[in-house]
């Protein structure tokens, strides 16, 4: 029974090795090469994200405000005790 065994090892050996090749074929993966990133198996089917575009300044409501403060600090000087 062990003979059996033996005899029936490498094919094993090799549907596992070709099942494990079957699964990077199929589900692709991103690599780099030469400082570059190549893309998956799927990138032509992949849906595209669109990002409407903002204000540059992403803080400008607060900018706003210290300007505004400032301003008036500067208008009005305290008292000086």
């Amino acid at each position: 029974m062990s003979g059996s065994n033996q005899q029936h090892r490498p094919l094993w050996r090799f549907l596992i090795g070709l099942a494990i090749v079957a699964c990077f074929a199929v589900t692709g993966c991103q690599v780099q090469t030469g400082g570059q990133t190549l893309p998956n198996g799927n990138y032509m089917s992949d849906d595209v994200q669109y990002y409407a575009p903002g204000p540059e300044f992403k803080l400008a409501n607060e900018a706003a405000a210290m300007k505004a403060n400032r301003a008036e600090t500067i208008a009005a000087p305290q008292a000086q005790p």
